[in-house]
């Protein structure tokens, strides 16, 4: 399991013309799942997401510019999409091979039960739709891109 993580001031995700999920300050996470992920690498995603250290410190003068919070700590958002092309392996050709990305029926349930479990975890969560076309529409706080990968 991939999963892109953007420190964001804003980001919104838009099905047709209607917005399906957004939020302000917090994390856009870019999710991809493997053929060998479960319930449980995706729950170790999740916690890796919600507490991974990119926001920084303002009411600490002696820390001010390091990154030593979490979305939790700051109270932002985090707005997961899913998003199969993160698996795909791009060592050979011009051509971008999916084989790693799990197959869609049971992507959409995995991905359906990690929405679960982030909900139960932090209530600022908001999400894309699986195997819709999407519009995301982002802006980058920084900007800070971070590739975490659960084996």
């Amino acid at each position: 399991m991939k999963a892109l993580i953007q420190r964001v001031s804003t980001a919104n995700v838009e099905v047709d013309n209607n917005c399906v999920g957004s939020i302000e300050y917090g994390i856009l996470a870019y999710v991809g799942l493997g053929h060998d992920d479960n319930l449980q690498s995706t729950q170790r995603m999740i916690d890796k997401i919600l507490t991974y250290r990119i926001f920084e410190n303002d009411s600490d003068p002696a820390k001010r510019g390091k990154l030593d919070q979490n979305v939790q700590q700051v109270g932002g958002g985090l707005l997961l999409i899913p998003q199969f092309t993160l698996m795909a392996k791009t060592d050979k050709g011009r051509r971008p091979d999916f084989g790693g990305a799990m197959a869609p029926d049971s992507a959409q349930a995995l991905f359906a039960d990690m929405i679960v479990y982030a909900k139960s975890q932090y209530p600022k969560i908001a999400s894309g739709q699986f195997g819709a076309d999407m519009q995301v529409t982002s802006i980058n706080d920084g900007p800070l891109n971070f590739l975490l990968e659960i084996i």
